[in-house]
């Protein structure tokens, strides 16, 4: 558990944090400024940020500021506040802020702030680096981000027009997801993808149906739906899914949020999970445990994606490439959502 100091107590100093991580003061100085320079082991480094963490140091941003013309804080977009995967992200992103030394800041720019407004606002002088999650940026918000003299990335999500993003490898998950529904003898699958503008859900559909390939077994356009990655999305989607009269016997979907409106749907079918249809998603969320029956996950290392994106944009120059994929740590998480087929 993180500790900071309580009310009352003298402020954690660069001294208190070189004597817990047994180094020279001038070490973590350099380690909390990210100097490019420093040349020290990755156990010293480890050692030196989890000190910073433990004690809740926090450096004089004031005094920073006047020293290095920079704000100390760091700006996260994201598109909805109440999509659980985010909650993810931004834990791993604020972590890896703090433990160099800077602040994350987050806004949604899913309600009544668009997210061009959002962009122009952070990019104006306040914030010294940004991440942007969500859909590709338009037209209008791609003009501010080339405006601006400060670090930006995309998080979670890839524009080819651009160079300059930090994600995970989509088409991984949803192939893990076949091949356990193949694995528990299942060959009518169907897929519920999300929104054709956004790049996960076209990566995830890619996985899938290069995974049905591998195996042999055909994927009818009957059986693949679009939905939004909500609940009500979810379950619109294998509404008009399983209206047909060759129903899958199991289901990937494409997102958790939108897996429990699945979920939901089927219930009121009349349709048993996993009796008469398994279901399997992306993401592994509190939410997907919570639910009945319990969703069978592909966890994706959500955490390390906001903590790399931030190291990434703390260590690129802002007119450099970043094509940055993470592909390890993906689990399949086992639940009560998916049964071999009777």
């Amino acid at each position: 558990m993180t500790r900071g100091p309580r009310a009352g107590t003298k402020r954690v100093t660069l001294v208190d944090v070189a004597a817990a991580a047994g180094v020279d003061k001038a070490i973590v100085s350099r380690v909390v400024n990210r100097d490019p320079t420093l040349l020290i082991r990755p156990e010293t480094r480890t050692r030196v940020e989890a000190a910073i963490v433990d004690l809740g140091y926090r450096p004089n941003l004031s005094a920073r500021s006047l020293r290095t013309a920079k704000t100390g804080i760091l700006g996260l977009v994201i598109p909805d506040f109440s999509n659980p995967v985010y909650a993810q992200i931004i834990a791993g992103a604020e972590a890896a802020a703090l433990s160099s030394g800077n602040v994350l800041v987050t806004g949604s720019a899913g309600g009544a702030v668009s997210p061009a407004a959002y962009l122009d606002l952070l990019g104006n002088g306040r914030v010294d680096g940004l991440l942007i999650a969500g859909g590709a940026p338009s037209t209008q918000e791609q003009r501010i981000l080339d405006g601006l003299d400060i670090p930006w990335l995309l998080v979670n999500r890839r524009d080819r027009k651009s160079r300059r993003y930090v994600i995970l490898d989509d088409a991984k998950s949803a192939h893990m997801a076949v091949e356990h529904l193949v694995e528990l003898g299942h060959t009518e699958i169907a897929h519920i993808a999300g929104p054709k503008t956004t790049d996960t859900a076209q990566r995830r559909l890619t996985g899938f149906t290069e995974a049905m390939e591998e195996h042999g077994l055909r994927t009818p356009a009957s059986r693949i739906v679009v939905g939004e990655y909500t609940m009500d999305g979810g379950a619109e989607a294998a509404a008009k899914l399983m209206s047909s009269r060759r129903r899958p016997t199991a289901i990937y979907v494409a997102n958790v949020a939108a897996a429990v409106g699945v979920l939901h749907q089927l219930a009121a079918l009349d349709l048993s999970v996993p009796g008469d249809v398994s279901v399997v998603t992306t993401h592994d969320t509190e939410l997907a445990s919570h639910v009945m029956p319990a969703l069978t996950t592909v966890r994706m290392p959500l955490r390390e994606l906001g903590a790399r994106a931030v190291r990434s944009l703390l260590d690129t120059p802002p007119d450099a490439q970043v094509e940055l994929l993470l592909a390890d740590d993906f689990t399949l998480v086992r639940r009560e959502s998916t049964a071999p087929l009777a």
